[in-house]
């Protein structure tokens, strides 16, 4: 629910508060006062367009702020969490400012957003109505959703059972299209994940084994090399031609330490470390001539070697830098080739899937345009005696559900109309219906849609009609009328207002009129007053008292706050308002 409205240098406002409680609010005033002001501020605050002609002569900035109650909305507050804004005892600000020079800037709960987000937010908060918003009650998907909600939860259960089947046969039908388009491309793909497969199989690598046989090629190819060399470090460690050695010069160095050991521990210690180093030498001397004896030449291993590596390397050029890489892409195209070797059962089980589905989609959409067309009468009904209540006795209002039949198909593919018992019907993703509001205005005359049937002022009483019916079943927590109550007087102006205040029961309700009917059934009356100091005009807002009420019907009625009969008219419509809430 909104509770204030900040307007700061828009239009002819210069800087007004607007506090809002439940119930009908009224604000009226003297043509050209700003009411309608009003409803651009809301406007802004709900994401629409900008206008920089709007903001007031001098100003550089207009700026909207509203403070919305959302401790019962939990949807919202999550949409404004969402989008980075705070939640503050559950209350949340929105704000909008419009620069003189056009540019716009949005805010939501303290974190500035784009304007689109800042609609996403508001939108569901509001619903305005005004001459230019009836429109919204002329487009089909309008007049569907109103009858859905009116049906209540058979109709929405319906509609979501029908929804999530309507969006498993998508999905079966775009996997069923894309498996068939690509079945000659998947054969293909097969044939070569076979060919390589094959290969593989064929020479059936080892993991690792490309590493291993390449440290063997190169043991293999430098034998000669590399036991010359183990020969001459072993000879050089330990040699079997008495020549200078390394443990010869290491036993010999230990035995002159050995001399002194007595005179000096330290020398001792050394002599023990060489001692130690005296084995470590004979030990390496015995590996390495161990090393030397194992070296051999041998060609022909060489040769197998090198061309098991060349083959290695055929398959490392195909299916991976090493044979490890190799051997998972031979793990994941197994997978794979299974999974296109049944292509064609595939394409069978989703044909059947396909079938089964629309066979239960039908099922589900006969359900919901039956529930729909009782929730049709009802609405009609409901309606039609609430346009007697406005001073539209003879007007009959008939709500039309139908579907669009069409031919057979030849076959039952993507796109193909859906069987409904006999019929093929054209189907969405709401349903095979067709929601048509149809106005019958006058005894004998034929119901026509709409915008075909109805002038501005029966089209306005139309809307309240509507709104009052859906009342209970409305997910909006503020409704907004805009002077709808145009080309509208005498006793249906006295129902207007009983039907606003009855909608006000079950919603926050705000109306701009210059009616004084609708007036009197106001919970709150604020008055929008201008002035002027000869060269800048200002409005502000006033809240009115119960003697300002009276003044103010007083000058909706006559032009005149100080008549006593306008006033005693005034005081009359009050009573009887009050009587009737």
């Amino acid at each position: 629910m909104l509770e204030e409205i900040r307007i700061s240098s828009l239009g002819v406002i210069e800087d007004s508060v607007l506090e809002l409680g439940p119930g009908l609010t009224v604000i009226s005033g003297e043509t050209g006062a700003g009411k309608t002001m009003i409803v651009t501020a809301l406007g802004l605050l709900l994401g629409g367009r900008a206008d920089s002609g709007a903001v007031r002569s001098g100003a550089r900035t207009a700026r909207v702020e509203g403070i919305v109650d959302g401790s019962r909305l939990s949807s919202f507050c999550a949409a404004v969490d969402e989008a980075g804004g705070e939640v503050e005892d559950g209350r949340v600000v929105l704000a909008r400012t419009v620069a003189a020079e056009g540019r716009s800037r949005a805010f939501v709960g303290g974190a500035a957003v784009p304007v689109a987000t800042l609609g996403d937010v508001a939108e569901p908060l509001v619903a305005v109505h005004g001459q230019s918003d009836q429109h919204r009650l002329l487009r089909p998907r309008a007049q569907r959703d109103a009858l859905d909600r009116f049906g209540g939860e058979p109709v929405a259960d319906a509609l979501a059972r029908y929804q999530e089947l309507h969006a498993r046969l998508q999905g079966v039908e775009s996997e069923l299209a894309e498996v068939t388009a690509t079945q000659r491309e998947r054969a293909r793909e097969a044939d070569l994940l076979r060919f390589g497969l094959a290969e593989i199989e064929a020479l059936d690598p080892q993991p690792g084994e490309d590493a291993s046989l390449a440290a063997e090629e190169s043991r293999l190819g430098f034998a000669d090399t590399l036991r010359s060399a183990a020969e001459q470090a072993r000879e050089a460690l330990s040699s079997e031609e008495g020549a200078p050695d390394a443990l010869g010069t290491v036993s010999a160095a230990r035995t002159l330490l050995e001399g002194v050991r007595e005179h000096d521990t330290e020398a001792g210690e050394l002599a023990d470390r060489l001692a130690e180093v005296s084995y470590l030498l004979s030990d390496v001397a015995a590996d390495v001539a161990s090393y030397a004896s194992r070296i051999d030449t041998d060609p022909a291993r060489l040769a197998g070697v090198s061309e098991r590596r060349a083959a290695l390397t055929a398959l490392t050029r195909k299916y991976g830098d090493t044979i490890d890489e190799v051997l998972a892409w031979s793990a994941s195209s197994a997978t794979r080739l299974l999974d296109l070797d049944g292509t064609d059962e595939r394409i069978e089980q989703l044909r059947a899937e396909r079938a089964r589905l629309r066979v239960e989609l039908a099922d589900a959409a006969a359900e919901l345009s039956g529930l729909r067309t009782d929730a049709a009468e009802r609405l009609a009904v409901e309606v039609t005696e609430e346009l007697t209540r406005l001073a539209m006795p003879h007007a009959r209002l008939s709500v039309s559900v139908r579907q669009a039949e069409l031919p057979a198909p030849d076959a039952d593919a993507a796109g193909a109309p859906l069987r409904v018992g006999e019929r093929w019907l054209r189907f969405g993703g709401s349903g095979i219906d067709q929601v048509e509001l149809l106005l019958a205005a006058n005894t004998g005359s034929d119901p026509r849609p709409l915008d075909k049937g109805a002038s501005g002022g029966e089209l306005s009483r139309v809307m309240l009609a509507l709104e009052v019916a859906l009342a209970g079943t409305s997910p909006v927590p503020t409704f907004v009328f805009d002077e709808v109550d145009a080309g509208v007087g005498g006793a249906a102006a006295v129902e207007v207002g009983r039907r606003l205040a009855q909608l006000a029961r079950s919603a926050q309700v705000l109306v701009v009129t210059h009616l004084p009917q609708v007036a009197a059934y106001a919970d709150q009356h604020v008055v929008v007053e201008k002035s002027s100091d000869g060269s800048v005009t200002s409005s502000g807002l006033t809240l009115l008292d119960d003697a300002g009420r009276e003044r103010e019907l007083s000058r909706m009625l006559a032009g005149l706050t100080d008549s006593d009969t306008a006033l005693a008219h005034a005081r009359e419509l009050l009573e009887v308002a009050r009587a009737a809430r």
